[in-house]
């Protein structure tokens, strides 16, 4: 997708208000929405003494419906915001009433410290005017926020969200602590920040100001009423690890996983980093230019912003006739079109990292399946390469079918309308079994 392009989205089977995650404390914008997960469990028949695996599992959505069902399972993230999310989501034994009480009284200590400090700050920190009288703005440091997408949150919000976060630390109870950041994980992306998201995230109006400590407490009191209808179905076992879904035998044991429910990272440029940069800056999950880099060397290639030169998932797909075609039409379009800055020289080569990434997790995948396995992978064609079509889901069945599997479906899930193209696009899920 050219940087800057957009795509009108268009969900055919809207969701009703029943389908709407209630355990909503930290998701992506588009992740797919719980119903699909519930759909899939019925179909496979899982029971309790079953297991599924989300090897994307993003802000933990099959992991949590599964929990809820009575279902184990285990996911991998290698994004540490994500991941750490998934991690809290899927932990529901923790007292809504104390978690609660906790977070009124670190409110209440941010609430002393904000009007309390005056104009006796460091100097050279602009100048903000709170219940009368003057203090000064708190920030990041230089390089640190040189990592965020310009104006991605105001001065005063930001200076408020730093001391909320300080008052986290210095009155931190580690049997909240993990709830208590995911909640402003949200409120700092939805309500806080200057944040909008479309296919890509992108910079709205700026705010002046915002209400951080009292949008924090609302997402606090989410997850209290959440957590006292959850408490009784914390029978299942839900783990989540951080790692790469093309490396999955160094945390998951051989032949212990009964299903697979997910949804991968499609062929497009949505670069994931900088979906969650604010919050992972704000909350310490990263603090340089080389913790993004790590985070993305961990990610299937699925855009221009990270590809490496040391990359070789695409020899994989060296002899994959198909790919090997879209590759070459995605080159000479760009020649035609006289496309000739960095990224665009990248996107025949991205296109096949990004089915060598996958046909590598797949093949990865193999040694942790009980024969009989099924597999739902959620996936979405694409036409924002130069306008090359790829049908993102007839691929990845003809890789996973040469890999071993047995293709059993493809169902389609939702359109959405490019408008570049004005094409339909079809998200689909491609179904299959591991013989074993």
């Amino acid at each position: 997708m050219k940087r800057g392009a957009r795509e009108n989205i268009r969900e055919d089977n809207k969701l009703r208000p029943e389908d709407r995650p209630a355990h909503d404390w930290y998701r992506f914008v588009l992740s797919f929405p719980p119903h699909l997960v519930r759909d899939y469990v019925a179909r496979f028949g899982l029971n309790s003494g079953q297991r599924v695996l989300d090897p994307f599992c993003g802000t933990g959505t099959t992991l949590v419906e599964c929990k809820k069902l009575g279902i184990s399972s285990v996911g991998t993230e290698p994004n540490p915001m994500p991941c750490f999310a998934s991690q809290v989501k899927v932990t529901w034994n923790v007292n809504s009433d104390s978690l609660l009480s906790h977070a009124q009284e670190v409110a209440g200590r941010a609430e002393e410290r904000l009007d309390a400090e005056g104009s006796g700050a460091d100097s050279d920190l602009p100048l903000f005017r709170k219940n009368g009288k003057h203090s000064r703005l708190r920030s990041l440091p230089t390089e640190v926020g040189k990592l965020l997408l310009k104006d991605s949150i105001s001065p005063a919000p930001l200076h408020k969200t730093l001391v909320l976060l300080e008052a986290l630390a210095a009155h931190a109870d580690e049997r909240f602590s993990a709830h208590e950041r995911v909640a402003l994980a949200k409120a700092i992306v939805f309500g806080i920040s200057n944040l909008h998201f479309g296919p890509e995230v992108g910079v709205g109006p700026a705010k002046s100001d915002a209400p951080v400590i009292d949008l924090w407490m609302n997402g606090v009191r989410l997850m209290a009423e959440d957590l006292r209808g959850l408490a009784e179905k914390d029978g299942a076992k839900a783990v989540v690890h951080r790692a790469d879904s093309r490396d999955l035998l160094n945390v998951i044991e051989p032949k212990s996983v009964d299903a697979v429910i997910t949804s991968p990272p499609y062929p497009n440029e949505k670069d994931y980093t900088r979906t969650t940069r604010l919050e992972s800056v704000l909350l310490g999950f990263v603090s340089d230019k080389n913790d993004i880099r790590l985070i993305k060397k961990d990610l299937v290639r699925s855009n221009t912003r990270s590809v490496y030169k040391a990359d070789r998932d695409d020899a994989l797909v060296a002899g994959h006739g198909e790919i090997q075609r879209i590759a070459g039409a995605i080159e000479r379009r760009r020649i035609e079109l006289g496309k000739t800055s960095g990224f665009e020289r990248l996107y025949a080569r991205v296109t096949k990292l990004y089915f060598g990434g996958m046909t590598k997790h797949l093949a990865a995948l193999r040694p942790l399946l009980r024969p009989g396995a099924q597999l739902a992978y959620v996936v979405g064609d694409q036409a924002s390469y130069l306008r090359i079509m790829i049908r993102t889901g007839q691929l990845l069945a003809a890789i996973a079918q040469s890999l071993g599997y047995e293709v059993t479906g493809i169902d389609l899930f939702r359109t959405r309308l490019a408008t570049a193209t004005r094409e339909q696009l079809r998200e689909e899920v491609v179904l299959l079994r591991w013989p074993g």
